[in-house]
């Protein structure tokens, strides 16, 4: 009886020291897979982000700035932007704040050639409509336009700074913003 229980301790002893190995390898091979699998989706992702006139462009960016209102006073605030370029199109928001203003403009545009062409959107005040301009390297000058709005958009990116400036018919006369990566 004592020699059935050793044998089969030591039978199980096996198993459980060879089965912790052969997992430890196939985790190993799956975490390796994933990281390849990873690694190479990030790389087309980029690949395709670094390739369009938006490039320069891509990524978070913060900094600070100013926006006049339409009584003319001023006031300081703090702006968020993400730019998400694949090829020839851009997905981005911008978001900016002070104490009393605040707004969240998004906006889709494709590129062909120098010309650009989109749609945009503020949240804050659901209002929403096109864009048109020209530009590339991440430099854009576009006219934002919907129903009683115009605003004319520069937006100039010189390596990791960039420059972002409105001035509008309407509500706001404009805005002044630096940011940065």
């Amino acid at each position: 009886m004592e020699h059935l229980q050793a044998y089969r301790a030591a039978g199980d002893g096996k198993r459980r020291a060879n089965k912790p190995i052969m997992a430890r390898a196939r985790n190993r091979r799956l975490l390796m897979a994933a990281a390849v699998l990873f690694a190479a989706g990030f790389a087309n992702t980029e690949s395709h982000a670094q390739s369009g006139p938006f490039a320069p462009m891509a990524g978070s960016w913060s900094g600070s700035g100013t926006v006049t209102l339409d009584d003319g006073s001023t006031e300081r605030i703090r702006c968020r932007a993400k730019y998400a370029p694949i090829g020839p199109t851009m997905e981005m928001s911008l978001t900016c704040a002070s104490d009393a203003y605040k707004f969240n403009l998004a906006a889709s545009v494709k590129a062909e050639g120098s010309a650009i062409t989109g749609s945009w959107s503020e949240a804050s005040r659901n209002i929403s409509g096109s864009l048109q301009g020209r530009g590339g390297g991440g430099n854009f000058e576009v006219v934002a336009s919907a129903a009683g709005f115009n605003a004319n958009i520069a937006l100039k990116t010189s390596g990791n700074r960039q420059a972002v400036t409105m001035r509008a018919d309407s509500q706001f006369r404009g805005a002044n913003i630096s940011l940065s990566r």
